[in-house]
């Protein structure tokens, strides 16, 4: 369904493009004329929820921009070396470069290292969506040229509705990869637990295998009441292969006992017990707003202050639920929203 949906949505991008008057290069002519051309870069693939979300909210935020758009696909959760990275990064700088676009939007964080941190203080405007580090670790902070939306994770809330579906939660671990994009993440929610004296968040576990991932969680099952499920992209397997996310989740709800959490919506879908979600939708939204004011009003990025989405959704998983054990209560389930399968289950 959700793949379908980006297709539509690119269907729809290619079809403007083509119906759009031809026009001339533009990055540039500081007279940008409409129909703009849009590269955008994202970090990761589609389908995924996560950044087809957030280039539909971007096209929603534009609103009726006449544009021309391509997307880069880097797929850097899926190829995470260095050497990958970087040659994803140099295709989408050849973008740039040949088809001279009037303003590229990156989302996430590796198109930030790889891509839009080449680029500061030029001419050619960038606006970024779903970025966790902080933007001056990229240079951003002062550029004239960059601006965008800081993804801000909902700890504090996603362990609160976790303790209304569990309310005996007195300890919860907490797991990460080792990408280096977690670092600033595992910061805020070390902050944030300071806020919550009557839960122990800990161990902070930083693991590279699933075979060790698969091992902790049996461990946990004597030693917290749930865990924290942040960075699952970066297991590998006994033949160096990378795991999917997906099989990760599918395991942990296969095979593990304890209530868990996690701050994306696409995490519920495939088995993490509940989340209070950072919205791709909202990120992409404001993303799309702020590239609108550059283009069609022709602000300068400078103008518009690098920002957070503060949006955040209940979600919970009720299959994962029952598998647990666990009721949730009536005003617990009208003010989230259900998911009442496993997208593995979906034919």
């Amino acid at each position: 369904m959700r793949a379908a949906r980006f297709h539509r949505l690119v269907g729809l991008l290619v079809a403007a493009a083509a119906a759009a008057p031809a026009g001339p290069v533009r990055a540039d002519n500081p007279a940008r004329q409409p129909p703009f051309r849009i590269l955008h870069v994202m970090s990761y693939h589609s389908p995924w929820r996560w950044t087809d979300g957030q280039l539909e909210g971007f096209r929603e935020g534009l609103g009726d921009v006449p544009v021309e758009m391509r997307v880069s696909q880097m797929d850097t959760k899926r190829n995470s070396t260095p050497a990958a990275m970087e040659r994803a990064g140099r295709e989408a700088r050849a973008i740039i470069q040949q088809w001279k676009p009037d303003l590229v939007y990156t989302s996430d964080d590796d198109a930030q290292e790889y891509v839009t941190r080449h680029y500061l203080n030029q001419d050619l405007p960038f606006v970024f969506s779903g970025v966790n580090k902080d933007p001056a670790l990229y240079g951003f902070t002062g550029s004239r040229n960059v601006t965008g939306v800081v993804e801000q994770e909902h700890f504090l809330e996603s362990v609160q509705l976790l303790r209304k579906l569990a309310p005996g939660v007195r300890r919860v671990a907490v797991v990460f990869d080792d990408a280096d994009m977690w670092r600033p993440v595992e910061e805020r929610m070390r902050a944030a637990a300071r806020l919550l004296p009557e839960v122990h968040i800990g161990p902070w576990d930083t693991l590279r295998t699933f075979e060790e991932y698969q091992r902790k969680i049996r461990e946990y099952g004597s030693t917290v009441d749930a865990v924290a499920l942040i960075g699952v992209f970066g297991f590998q397997d006994a033949a160096g292969r990378n795991v999917s996310y997906q099989e990760v989740l599918r395991w942990t709800a296969e095979n593990s006992s304890l209530p868990d959490l996690s701050f994306w919506i696409d995490r519920v879908h495939y088995g993490t017990l509940c989340a209070v979600t950072v919205s791709e939708r909202e990120q992409g939204l404001a993303a799309g707003r702020i590239a609108r004011g550059i283009l069609v009003d022709r602000k300068p990025p400078s103008a518009f202050p690098i920002q957070t989405t503060g949006k955040g959704l209940p979600v919970i998983n009720l299959a994962r639920s029952r598998k647990l054990g666990l009721m949730p209560s009536s005003g617990v389930l009208l003010s989230a929203e259900v998911i009442t399968g496993y997208d593995w289950d979906v034919k």
